[in-house]
Formats: structure tokens, C-alpha cells, sequence
């Protein structure tokens, strides 16, 4: 059961992932992954609402391992970074590294916070 909960929420998350990322990038002309940044940021926000509520096994299964674990991608994080870099775009790659582990952390402390609340 537990394994259909995941692949349930990684079906959702992964097109969601995509059409964010397209949506988000869409609106902004700069070299800077915005659309990555934003679905990394609102996943670790989300997961920490979840482990801030200290959810069920399964509901964790579906919302935390299957939709957060689609919907956020530290390897096209990892490439999106290595990209700018070898372009020579070392202020975007620099504030792509540092901004999305600072952001990420923020969200995910924010999220415990508002699920330990809820």
C-alpha cells in the first residue's frame, strides 16, 4: 500500500514539477532558474508542514516521499548551477547555490513551524 501511496504522489508531483517550472520560467527573462528555485522552496515548505504535524506513515508516504519527492529536484538544481557556471554566469550560479540551500532551509524550518502550530 505504502509503495502506491508514493507512486500516486510522484505522479502528480512530477507533472506539476514541469508545468511549474515552465510557468515560473515563462515570466522571467533572466539566465536564473526561477522555475527550479520555486518548486524546491514551496516542496521544502510543504515537507516541513508535514514533519511539523508529524503526519501519519501514510500520508507521509504519498505527500512527503511521492508528491515533494517529484515536485522537488536537487538534481536539476545540481546541473541548472554547473550550467551557469561553465556559461561563465558566476554571480547566477553563486546566488543559485547559496539562495536555494538558504531558501530551502527557511521554507522547510517555516513549514515545522506552521505544522507544529496547525
Amino acid at each position: 500500500m505504502t509503495v502506491l501511496l508514493v507512486l500516486v504522489g510522484g505522479a502528480i508531483g512530477a507533472p506539476l514539477r514541469y508545468l511549474t517550472d515552465r510557468v515560473v520560467q515563462s515570466r522571467h527573462d533572466s539566465g536564473f532558474p526561477w522555475g527550479t528555485f520555486t518548486v524546491n522552496v514551496v516542496g521544502s515548505l510543504i515537507l516541513g508542514i508535514l514533519i511539523g504535524r508529524s503526519a501519519s506513515g501514510p500520508l507521509t508516504a504519498l505527500l512527503g516521499t511521492g508528491f515533494c519527492g517529484a515536485l522537488t529536484t536537487y538534481s536539476t538544481f545540481g546541473y541548472e548551477t554547473v550550467l551557469l557556471a561553465t556559461r561563465r554566469a558566476w554571480l547566477y550560479a553563486t546566488l543559485n547555490a547559496l539562495g536555494s540551500v538558504a531558501a530551502g532551509l527557511g521554507a522547510a524550518g517555516l513549514g515545522l513551524a506552521i505544522g507544529a502550530t496547525l
